[in-house]
């Protein structure tokens, strides 16, 4: 479905009738005033702008040292940096203060920097864009915050419960390759068990000026892509975007910051039609599809028998944000034996497409379980691996998979 046939809002119902394009001003003026978690949404699309200025800011200052200081590697081997911890610990502050009483689930603690004497650098970061209400921040109110998203700092039990889910850098690989690689910012709010709200930033985000109808007639004629998108969901009100540019790019025009486009997944029917996207870590062939279908990656090549693959970009919320903005049909992970899948890799994710008509599950076809952690919300099960799509083609391909696919 083209993002250029929009759907205008019954503020009363959340329900939209498909007519026109239109382009939204101001705030959030796409939800309805009495939209549930509208305060929520509103603060989350806020922080995770803010948060996204602050990764540009941080890979900047990466950029101009020769020492990578500011760059660690997990035990896993997956890279972290200051502007992770930055952050968590910016969102987590700025949440507390909103909503004291929702705690957080976020993908880092302190550990890290406590051993790498990182603390002063992430302190400094956070302190350049936090307003204390009585006095600058200190190295253990940052420490504090890292730590309240962290392992083992909420216990939540069986019952259904809400909380806020936080990927700081969510493809830090990509954070660290420069301006073309993808990274994202991706904040939810579960509550009682269900994804009510989402917010994705992506700072390197680049829109084609032919191909979105959001862009003004000054910024078409220059022929130069829009920088960054923020991505925002509420539960029935639908999937939405606005640039980064002017937030990221002081010369931009203020006029254009608060337009809001609603987001569609695509219209491909067709399986050997669609555009695929799957994990940096695997490979076409270690997926059930291929047994049907090669892969490509020249989309003036795709053959009989053959599907598009689109170029690998970092991490998972990438894909969903692909999918939801009909840049891609499908996002197919499979899942590794002594891989976890985490939380924060898929919540955000999974509403935006849900709400831009898409479908998530797992292999058997089943949602999503965010609960399956009954202790600490941290880890999904999903059996198989997680099917993204634009919802026309998920049923034929859950048919693809066969009842003996399993974990690899």
């Amino acid at each position: 479905m083209s993002i250029a046939l929009i759907q205008s809002i019954d503020h009363h119902s959340c329900r939209f009738s498909r007519f026109r394009f239109s382009t939204v001003r101001s705030s959030l003026l796409f939800l309805p005033r009495t939209a549930k978690y509208r305060r929520e949404l509103e603060a989350a699309v806020d922080v995770v702008e803010k948060a996204c200025c602050l990764c540009v800011d941080v890979k900047k200052s990466l950029g101009s040292t020769s020492s990578g200081g500011g760059i660690l590697e997990k035990n896993d081997q997956t890279p972290v940096t200051v502007a992770d911890f930055g952050v968590q610990a910016f969102i987590s502050l700025e949440l507390k203060k909103m909503f004291p009483s929702i705690p957080l689930v976020a993908e880092e603690d302190s550990t890290f920097i406590r051993s790498n004497f990182l603390a002063d650098n992430v302190l400094s970061v956070v302190n350049d864009r936090v307003e204390p209400e009585h006095k600058p921040l200190t190295r253990d109110d940052v420490l504090e915050a890292i730590d309240r998203g962290g392992k083992d700092a909420f216990t939540f039990g069986a019952k259904p419960s809400t909380y806020w889910v936080l990927d700081p850098i969510d493809g830090t690989r990509g954070f660290l390759k420069g301006s073309e690689a993808l990274y994202v910012v991706g904040l939810a709010l579960v509550v009682d068990g269900e994804i009510a709200v989402g917010v994705m930033g992506c700072p390197n985000w680049k829109d084609d000026y032919s191909d979105s109808p959001s862009i003004n007639d000054q910024e078409a004629k220059s022929g130069i892509p829009t920088l960054g998108i923020v991505m925002a969901a509420h539960v029935g009100c639908g999937t939405w975007r606005r640039r980064l540019s002017n937030m990221l790019n002081s010369n931009a025009s203020s006029t254009n910051w608060s337009h809001w486009t609603r987001c569609f997944v695509d219209g491909s029917f067709l399986v050997h039609e669609a555009r695929y996207c799957i994990p940096d870590s695997q490979t076409w062939n270690s997926l059930p599809l291929s047994a049907s279908f090669s892969s490509t990656n020249d989309p003036a090549a795709v053959g009989e028998k053959q599907v598009l693959l689109l170029p690998t970009c970092c991490g998972s919320l990438c894909k969903y944000l692909m999918v939801a903005s009909g840049r891609a049909s499908v996002f197919i992970l499979r899942a590794r034996t002594n891989t976890i899948i985490k939380v924060w890799d898929h919540a955000v994710g999974i509403i935006c497409v849900l709400e831009a008509g898409g479908q998530v599950t797992d292999w058997r076809g089943n949602p999503i379980d965010l609960a399956a952690d009954q202790v600490e919300r941290r880890v999904i099960f999903p059996s198989g691996g997680v099917i993204v799509s634009n919802g026309n083609l998920h049923n034929q391909i859950l048919k693809m998979i066969p009842a003996s696919s399993s974990i690899i």
